[in-house]
């Protein structure tokens, strides 16, 4: 942990972005939103219509906007609280706050060197580099209009910080005794991310981790990382081993295009043919409980389980755990004293913390780590 007795500095770094997904606010927003999420794919405007019907079902509005809401103001709390001086923006890929908007206001108020948290903690082109293809986009229509560019710099992953891991911890444990108690000791854990192409899990991550991680590459190495520490945690709370698994959802490709599976359905299906008392659904993918949440967790597989007669809890995702903040700001120390040191105005390098087998990640991408179909220009890596 850095040191508390020392005033932290963010220097070099004169702003941190909040970089989300972004989701619809209302039911006008819906197909636009799709719109941008899927632009360049020619998909028909009644077919996106039919895609967002998940979303028409809570309203038109998804909960992401809300809650990264929630995270900018723990964030702020979190850095006047412990005197960092840090001012924190917010922009999305897909919906207002956009990033480029965002980013012009950035340079409007003279951040010149820019700190990225993205609310992806994993490995993988569609949590990392597609982010980082985003920023280049919008430094670039920057560059065009004659504006002066920032660096921007992105956190390394934080799958395996504590901050994220300890608060999934406890939401593991609450959504176990949420279970019936006569069935809670036999309950299966089934920790649940986002499903990818197979093609794309197994190039996520370094080079190297194509085929030092093996099949599923860093993507799903660093989630197996994860669930094992819960469910190592779990067992020495409660003194149970609760048997787990790493299960997928949320899949949006072409059925002949292979995928991570099983799906969490399926899974409940399996479980179920076995004799399995209940399940705890632990979603270690994601960092709110956005739609992907909400829709595929709380609705779809819990209407799954009910069918089943399967007693199903889920467990809450981190959110703007206050320690999860905290965690924030240990990482942003962390680079910044590690920017220091590389510009010669630091005797040593900080603390990394991070748990698990796999240590902390990288702090810059390095060539040809999470790699797109087709090339694209990339801010904030090697390439």
């Amino acid at each position: 942990m850095p040191d508390q007795s020392v005033q932290p500095s963010p220097d070099p770094y004169d702003a941190l972005l909040l970089l989300s997904f972004g989701g619809p606010e209302g039911p006008e927003d819906v197909v636009p939103f799709l719109e941008n999420v899927t632009r360049g794919r020619g998909i028909p405007r009644e077919r996106l219509k039919e895609v967002g019907r998940h979303y028409f079902l809570f309203g038109g509005v998804s909960p992401i906007n809300a809650q990264n809401r929630e995270l900018l103001e723990a964030l702020r709390e979190d850095f006047a609280e412990h005197g960092l001086d840090l001012p924190v923006y917010w922009g999305n890929r897909n919906w207002a706050p956009y990033l480029t908007d965002t980013l012009r206001e950035m340079v409007a108020d003279g951040r010149r060197r820019v700190l990225v948290l993205a609310t992806s903690a994993y490995a993988s082109y569609s949590g990392c580099r597609q982010y980082r293809e985003n920023l280049a986009d919008a430094l670039a229509t920057l560059e065009g209009e004659g504006l002066p560019l920032p660096r921007v710099d992105k956190l390394r992953h934080y799958f395996n910080h504590p901050g994220f891991v300890r608060p999934m911890v406890d939401a593991t444990l609450a959504a176990l005794a949420e279970l019936p108690e006569e069935r809670r000791a036999g309950a299966h854990l089934a920790f649940t991310t986002h499903s990818i192409p197979t093609a794309a899990a197994d190039t996520s991550g370094p080079v190297e981790a194509h085929t030092d991680h093996g099949k599923g590459g860093a993507y799903v190495a660093q989630h197996l990382d994860v669930a094992r520490l819960i469910a190592d945690a779990v067992r020495a709370e409660t003194g149970t081993a609760h048997p787990w698994r790493l299960v997928y959802q949320s899949r949006s490709g072409a059925p002949h295009i292979p995928w991570l599976e099983p799906d969490i359905c399926d899974h409940l299906e399996e479980l179920h043919g076995e004799g399995v008392p209940a399940v705890a659904m632990v979603p270690i993918g994601f960092v709110s409980d956005h739609m992907e949440v909400k829709y595929d967790l709380d609705t779809e597989a819990a209407a799954k389980a009910a069918e089943l007669g399967l007693p199903v809890s889920r467990a809450s995702t981190v959110g703007a755990d206050p320690r999860f903040a905290a965690g924030v700001r240990e990482l942003v120390l962390e680079r910044a004293a590690t920017e220091r040191l590389a510009e010669g105005r630091a005797a040593a390098a900080p603390e990394r913390c991070a748990l698990g087998a796999l240590g902390p990640s990288h702090d810059v991408c390095p060539v040809g780590c999470c790699p797109a179909r087709s090339p694209r220009p990339a801010a904030a890596g090697s390439d």
